[in-house]
């Protein structure tokens, strides 16, 4: 008897131990994604590289912005609209027929993306961005390449993502708020940051709300509730004034309630922001495994000339004699053919190896520069260029940092020094350095 008891006793220990050792490593798990933004020089490294790419294309295409988008394109208002009722894509442009309407988008993205480049009110910015890229690729659809598309989806990520923590006006705005509250011994538990108390920020905040109210009432097209949205069942109404609300909450919380309520919507801001970064991860391998295995299906992949084609076209031969000096050379296009798809196959299964993966990144990054120069198409090449720089080591950032650093002080040199340290939410977060089970994550 004392046997038969002792048996079940034991297994129930065993169970209860074996349940501990699960909830500790979900624990650890939550822990991780919760307690800080991870990857803050990757994601700045993504916010300026698309930003920027954007940028450049919406100022480049500016003597022809109205033959690509505006009243004088032959892919008129009226087809568009056709068309955006049938794919239910968003776009502000359909809202109005008239010119001036048409260059107050245009300029309203070419701002938006000049000050989230900045890092100038990045969350508002990252709102205005998705907004721009959306309604002017969505009006034409059909003028688009592969880079538009991957500048689409990022734009839409973006907002997800504390893309300002380094590298951006609002982190040196943060560290010289903190370095002033440092300075004169305020605690910031006991009252509102200074920070908080931001007069530009919450008169943007509610000129913006006012005009999505009156887009609201005069019946904007795509302005729906629960349908036609980013989400099944949710419409870019329910969206775009969630953010506006939720950006209104995170400055009241601040601002009059800087305890528990601050803590739990900065957890959830972070696992957001760590959420949609495993999403651009996961979208970069999609991109390349895909690209990869549909070269390998076509017949010119697989003989090793598919490459040589693009070459002898007058529209993807900027530098002709550049062109037939690389073409001629069959040893030469064979290797990029192959190497190509390999790279493009292997990489998804590379991200885990931290040595290898940084091999493939160069050599990737190189094969888009040389289409950039070989084939004329910078802007697709800068945007697969930001988009790999999701999977940049971090310490190969903070040593770029620091060297941009030194010689931007040595260039313009400043009397004063910033306070040390920043306040949470500001300045350059530390890279992560330590070796270990922890120490490297997917992006550094």
């Amino acid at each position: 008897m004392p046997q038969q008891a002792q048996a079940p006793q034991t297994s129930q220990e065993a169970s209860s131990y074996e349940e501990t050792r699960i909830e500790r490593a979900i624990g650890r798990g939550f822990g991780r994604v919760t307690a800080r933004a991870l990857a803050p020089y990757q994601t700045a490294v993504i916010r300026i590289g698309f930003s920027a790419t954007w940028l450049l294309f919406l100022l480049r295409e500016w003597p022809h912005r109205a033959v690509l988008y505006g009243p004088d394109s032959p892919w008129n208002l009226d087809m568009a609209r056709r068309l955006l009722a049938g794919n239910h894509a968003f776009s502000v442009l359909p809202w109005s027929d008239s010119r001036g309407w048409f260059e107050c988008v245009y300029l309203l993205a070419v701002a938006s993306a000049a000050l989230l480049m900045l890092g100038w009110r990045t969350r508002t910015m990252s709102v205005l961005f998705m907004a721009g890229v959306l309604s002017l690729q969505n009006r034409s659809i059909f003028i688009g390449d592969g880079g538009d598309n991957v500048i689409h989806l990022m734009s839409m990520y973006l907002v997800l993502t504390r893309c300002g923590q380094v590298w951006s006006l609002d982190a040196r705005r943060a560290k010289r708020a903190a370095a002033g509250t440092s300075a004169s011994g305020t605690d910031e538990a006991a009252g509102a940051p200074a920070a908080s108390r931001d007069l530009p920020g919450v008169a943007l905040w509610a000129v913006l709300g006012l005009a999505l109210a009156v887009a609201q009432l005069n019946g904007g097209y795509g302005l729906t509730w629960f349908g036609n949205g980013p989400f099944p069942h949710i419409g870019w109404s329910l969206v775009l004034w969630g953010l506006w609300l939720t950006h209104g909450l995170w400055w009241a919380v601040q601002r009059y309630a800087p305890g528990e309520p601050r803590i739990v919507l900065d957890t959830l801001a972070k696992l957001a922001h760590n959420g949609a970064l495993l999403v651009i991860m996961v979208e970069v391998c999609l991109i390349y495994a895909t690209a990869g295995w549909y070269k390998i299906q076509g017949n010119r992949w697989q003989d090793g000339t598919a490459v040589y084609y693009p070459m002898h076209l007058d529209y993807f031969s900027p530098w002709p004699g550049l062109s037939e000096l690389l073409g001629s050379n069959g040893v030469m296009i064979m290797l990029i053919t192959y190497g190509t798809v390999m790279v493009q196959v292997a990489f998804p299964f590379t991200v885990f190896n931290r040595r290898l993966k940084n091999v493939l990144l160069v050599v990737m990054i190189c094969e888009h520069l040389s289409i950039a120069v070989l084939l004329g198409l910078p802007f697709f090449s800068l945007a697969m260029i930001t988009a790999d720089a999701v999977f940049l080591p971090t310490n190969f950032l903070t040593w770029l940092s620091a060297r941009v650093s030194g010689l931007r002080e040595r260039l313009f040199p400043r009397g004063r020094k910033l306070g040390p340290g920043p306040a949470a939410g500001g300045g350059e977060p530390p890279a992560r350095t330590e070796q270990g089970g922890g120490g490297h994550t997917l992006v550094g």
